[in-house]
């Protein structure tokens, strides 16, 4: 019995500090815009200016917010982009300031909160879950993206590959 036990909290464990986070402070993926400005408003990192930091794309009708925390002072955010589909929030895009944090600092205390990530490469490090799919890129941006519906606008896009696009790929594939 106490085996047993202990192996469900080991289970438990091991979800808690894998499960990937939807957000950054305030900010979390699914709000709507009002409730993120609410969100902006009090949390000083951001920068948040009021009504001048929103615009809205007339040809999708999909609103962005663009922050400054650099302006605050004491904030570790340099430029913060809050982007909506559906007046949901789904994607959230923040530069880090590097005069005051650095990539392999990030790096690592990402990988001891969330283990190795799911993809690796020069560019980007990206760890991923059902929910949310969650990037530290460089130089130094931490990306949250809405997996659902950013895999639902990437099905309905049908984009094809260019020509350039799949002769690497065969090439790659020949190696």
């Amino acid at each position: 019995m106490k085996k047993f036990i202990f192996v469900v909290f080991a289970i438990f464990l091991n979800f808690q500090i894998f499960s990937l986070p939807s957000g950054f402070s305030t900010a979390k993926l699914g709000m709507g815009i009002d409730d993120l400005k609410d969100a902006l408003k009090k949390d000083y990192q951001f920068g948040y200016r009021g009504e001048r930091d929103v615009s809205l794309s007339p040809s999708d009708g999909q609103f962005l917010i663009e922050t400054d925390g650099s302006k605050s002072g004491y904030s570790f955010l340099a430029r913060c982009w809050f982007q909506f589909s559906d007046d949901k929030l789904y994607i959230i895009t923040l530069n880090l300031d590097r005069t005051k944090v650095d990539h392999y600092s990030v790096f690592s205390k990402l990988c001891e909160k969330y283990g190795n990530p799911d993809e690796l490469s020069p560019q980007k490090s990206v760890w991923k879950d059902d929910n949310v799919i969650f990037s530290l890129e460089k130089p130094l941006t931490l990306k949250y993206v809405d997996a659902r519906t950013f895999n639902s606008k990437k099905d309905s896009s049908n984009v094809e590959k260019t020509t350039a696009e799949k002769a690497k790929d065969d090439f790659l594939d020949s190696l």
